[in-house]
């Protein structure tokens, strides 16, 4: 799409450096000086997700985008976004990866940003005895009389809400999903998906880190959105079908959207 040369290089958009696990810091375009601060905050869960990344995120606009990986898996992208906001206090915070859809609404190489995140598999019991933790009267966080911020005290259950959302396409929706599931474990067959679609039928697609980041998020009182490139199937294991260069470059490109509008 962007032709052998990269992305153009819009006005007052620069290279950032890299290392391997972080973009940054950067230095202020007006001011040419470095800056701990960074506005946009974007996690990415994996290397390789990050070096496909790379020739798009590192054109980027204005006074501060940085760049890092976050961790696989929920237990990893939760402490390590919470680690990274409070070293680096950004304005928002924007996860960008891949993930496998769990029906046919949304497409494979496409990429969406998604309104809400819930968590599945936290609660008790497995198969078809699983049972939320909400359904069962415990919210994953019941809120701290000890407030440290506006927002930790503020309880939260299987699902969070109000996700940042750009205009995207035109403001058609077009790159709008309702809810991304999140998992420990990615589906390894129909059942497995046909377990997650019963406990919540309002999935359309599942990946491994967006309620943790959110949930750190919403801790500190910081705004998050989650953009997904949908590279396969869940439940297909059979890599050779998936679509990830196509899935995370997608991504990347509405990331960028996301950002300039932002901005």
């Amino acid at each position: 799409m962007f032709g052998k040369k990269g992305p153009p290089i819009l006005p007052g958009v620069r290279l950032l450096p890299r290392d391997a696990n972080e973009i940054g810091p950067l230095h202020d375009l007006q001011t040419g000086c470095s800056t701990r601060m960074s506005r946009h905050l974007i996690l990415v869960p994996t290397e390789m997700e990050r070096r496909l990344l790379d020739p798009m995120l590192a054109f980027s606009s204005g006074h501060g985008v940085r760049v890092a990986v976050c961790g696989f898996g929920p237990v990893a992208a939760a402490a390590r976004t919470a680690q990274l906001i409070a070293e680096h206090a950004p304005d928002r915070v924007l996860l960008v990866g891949i993930a496998g859809r769990l029906d046919d609404r949304l497409a494979i190489g496409a990429a969406y940003q998604f309104e809400r995140v819930a968590c599945y598999g936290v609660g008790v019991g497995s198969g078809t005895d699983f049972m939320q933790a909400g359904a069962i009267g415990w919210p994953q966080w019941s809120g701290s009389v000890d407030v440290t911020s506006p927002h930790d005290g503020d309880p939260i259950g299987d699902e969070i809400g109000s996700l940042m959302c750009c205009a995207a396409g035109g403001g058609d929706g077009r790159e709008r999903a309702d809810l991304l599931l999140t998992v420990c474990a990615a589906a390894a067959s129909a059942e497995d998906v046909r377990l997650r679609k019963q406990t919540f039928p309002d999935a359309a697609a599942e990946d491994m880190e967006g309620f943790a980041v959110a949930f750190a998020c919403r801790l500190r009182g910081v705004p998050v959105g989650i953009v997904r490139g949908i590279s396969n199937r869940a439940g297909d294991r059979d890599t050779s079908r998936w679509q990830v260069k196509a899935a995370v470059e997608a991504a990347g490109r509405l990331a960028l959207q996301f950002m300039a509008e932002a901005s």
